[in-house]
Formats: structure tokens, C-alpha cells, sequence
């Protein structure tokens, strides 16, 4: 266990997804955030970009880590962690949890002599808590990764997986584009990236991790939102199991998993945004079984898992300073 503050550094603090590990470590017991790094608002208070923030915080963002650092959030965009570190003169001790997908997969894992292990709990606690650095999963990676993993832990992944799953602008991170623009979301819905989503590649791996032998199609159908945060999937494949035969296997293989619950009901939305929950809803329809998934992109399928991985690093309950509840009205 933990017997002193954790002192925390935060690279690329003016995004989304800085700003949720923002709000979450100023109320994590044995964390102390030590520097926000953002380069183009050294100087300025955190507030202002973070306008959540106000009356919480009075941390101002910097030019460059404090240097005492013993774990370091990377918050910058696909393939700016890379150069980052290549030219950051950063301790071998300090930890790393990078969120972008710069070492996600196996052959990126090894890099600037540190070893990334991939930071989904479910699926990598043990090794997580050894870990020196990690590669947080992607958003709809982790939902769908969570969908599948008990099917391929008994081998019952055979047959071509099928997806729809829609998430919400922030997915598209803070700069604004055409497409997360407030006028071109509302009342609307669209597709991107069909079959070739970059979460694909990460999916893929861990599911063979639990079943080497599985070669199955994963055809991916990802849909912008006209709301905000959030991502809600549908993930359908053949199965010879019943449905209380899955329910049981879902139920049994997330039996100490805190944060991914396998629900009587059918699930909505609703009952994740704004925490670090994954709920799952297991259906037979004829041939088919149906797995719906629900988690908080920002949270869940970024900074929240974050952080469940910082505790894991540092011996903590998996679950301090997570305790979020849903907005459900």
C-alpha cells in the first residue's frame, strides 16, 4: 500500500482527456499533481482552459515537468508520445501511463528502453502491477475488447464478430473539426472508418492473448453521435451457448472485475457517463449471441482507466478516487 502522496505529472494538459485526470486526481486521496504541462499556456491557470475546474484549483500550467515526478500521464495526440520521450530526459524510475495509441500493440510495446504493457485490467492486472510503463487501451477498444474477452477466454470465438458501436464528439478530442461542431452533430449521425478503425489492431491482439488460435473477423460499423460523451456497442456473433449458459460465463469471468458489471437488464448510456463503469447485457436470438457494452469514453475508455491502472501500479485499491456516480437524470 501506498504510504506517501504520488506525485503526478500531466504532458498535453489542455485536452479532454488532461482534463479528466485533472478533476479525478485533485480528489484522489494519494495523488499530488506536481505539473500540468501544456506549451501553449504556460503560465495560465488551469481554470481557464478547464472551466470545470473553477473554485476547485488554483494549479497553473507549466512549460515542463517539475522533475520529481513519479508517474507521468502522456495526454498528446497519436504519435506525439514517441517524440516526446525521445527528446525528454525523463527518469527510468518514473512511471509512464501513456493515452495515445503509440504503444499499444506488440510490436510498438518496446521503446527508448521501456517496456509497455497494455493497460486493460481486465485482462492484464497481474502484469500491470509489475508494469514500469503502460499503454492505456482505446476508447471503443475497451468497450468491445470487454464484450468479447470471456467468449475467447473458453475459445467460443469461431465465427465473424459484428460491431456497431457510436460514441460521442469528444471521442474527436478538443480541436474543433466539421464534424463535432455543434451545428453539424445536432440531429445527426454518421459512419467513419468502416472495417478499419485503428482500435481494430489492439482488439485483435488481446483476443488472441485468451484464444492464440483465433483468426476471426472483426467487421467494425463506428458511428458519430449528435451528444457529447459516451460510447454504447452492439457486438453480435454465432454462438452455440445458451443464454444462461453466457450470462454464467460472462458473470464468472468478471467476478473480480470492480468496474465491468454483467447486467439482468438491458443497458443505456445513461448509467455510465461520468464513470468509470462498464456495464454488459448478454441476449440469445436464435443462432446469434448479442452483447451490448456501455462505457464513458473519457473516463472508462480513457482516464479513468488511467488512473485504475496508476492505483494497480502503485498498490492501491483499484478503485480510489473512481468513486463517480452517474448522471442518470
Amino acid at each position: 500500500m501506498q504510504n506517501h502522496n504520488i506525485k503526478v505529472g500531466i504532458v498535453g494538459g489542455a485536452g479532454y482527456t488532461a482534463g479528466e485526470l485533472i478533476r479525478i486526481l485533485l480528489h484522489h486521496e494519494y495523488a499530488e499533481l506536481s505539473a500540468i504541462v501544456s506549451s501553449s499556456n504556460a503560465g495560465n491557470p488551469v481554470y481557464q482552459v478547464h472551466d470545470d475546474l473553477v473554485g476547485d484549483t488554483d494549479l497553473r500550467f507549466a512549460s515542463e515537468l517539475a522533475g520529481d515526478e513519479d508517474v507521468v500521464f502522456l495526454c498528446l495526440g497519436h504519435g506525439n508520445s514517441k517524440a516526446w520521450l525521445e527528446k525528454s530526459n525523463l527518469p527510468e524510475t518514473t512511471h509512464i501511463i501513456d493515452l495515445s495509441n503509440d504503444f499499444r500493440l506488440e510490436a510498438d510495446a518496446e521503446f527508448g528502453g521501456r517496456e509497455f504493457v497494455y493497460g486493460l485490467p481486465e485482462l492484464n492486472k497481474s502484469r500491470i502491477q509489475q508494469a514500469q510503463s503502460i499503454a492505456n487501451p482505446g476508447c471503443f477498444a475497451t468497450a468491445i475488447q470487454l464484450a468479447l474477452l470471456p467468449l475467447a477466454a473458453v475459445g467460443k470465438l469461431t465465427e465473424a464478430v459484428h460491431v456497431s458501436a457510436i460514441t460521442g464528439s469528444t471521442g474527436a478530442g478538443r480541436e474543433l473539426t466539421e464534424t463535432t461542431g455543434f451545428t453539424w452533430r445536432t440531429g445527426n449521425i454518421s459512419i467513419y472508418k468502416p472495417f478499419k478503425h485503428q482500435h481494430l489492431g489492439e482488439i485483435g491482439e488481446s483476443l488472441r492473448q485468451l484464444q492464440p488460435q483465433a483468426e476471426v473477423d472483426i467487421n467494425f460499423i463506428p458511428y458519430r453521435g449528435n451528444f457529447t460523451r459516451g460510447i454504447f456497442a452492439s457486438v453480435y456473433t454465432p454462438s452455440e451457448l445458451s443464454q444462461d449458459e453466457a450470462r454464467e460465463l460472462y458473470q464468472n469471468f468478471y467476478a473480480d472485475a470492480v468496474f465491468t458489471t454483467v447486467s439482468d437488464k438491458e443497458i443505456h448510456l445513461k448509467q455510465v457517463v461520468n464513470t468509470n463503469k462498464c456495464l454488459l447485457h448478454v441476449q440469445k436470438f436464435g443462432k446469434q449471441l448479442l452483447i451490448t457494452s456501455a462505457l464513458d469514453n473519457l473516463i472508462k475508455g480513457a482516464s479513468g482507466q488511467a488512473v485504475q491502472n496508476m492505483n494497480l501500479l502503485f498498490g492501491l485499491p483499484e478503485t480510489t478516487g473512481l468513486g463517480l456516480k452517474a448522471a442518470l437524470f
